[in-house]
């Protein structure tokens, strides 16, 4: 999983392609459980890119997507925002992958 490296950098990917932005934190025990599952993950879902948000780096623009909680998952395609899983619950392999299926291509 790439990790954003700039708010440029996550205006472009916005912007370009399919992307799966996931916002996470160091410090959450809930985004730790699930980080064995991602590779399956994105092995699965490859037509995506996934790119690992760090809250505590990009809180505003956390505040600018209402990210409240974490782990948390934000799709967008060519610029518009296909989908979102955001809550502060634990998720499972199986909600991440119904909700990357669900999603509009």
């Amino acid at each position: 999983m790439k990790k954003l490296e700039s708010m440029e950098q996550f205006e472009q990917m916005k912007n370009e392609g399919q992307h799966i932005f996931m916002f996470s934190a160091d410090w959450c025990p809930d985004c730790r459980i699930i980080e064995p599952i991602l590779p399956e993950v994105e092995e699965k879902f490859s037509d995506y890119t996934f790119v690992y948000v760090d809250r505590d780096e990009y809180i505003d623009l956390c505040g600018q997507l209402d990210i409240f909680g974490i782990p948390s998952f934000i799709a967008f395609r060519d610029g518009e925002e296909s989908g979102r899983f955001v809550s502060k619950d634990r998720k499972t392999q199986e909600e991440i992958e119904n909700f990357i299926a669900g999603l509009s291509r």
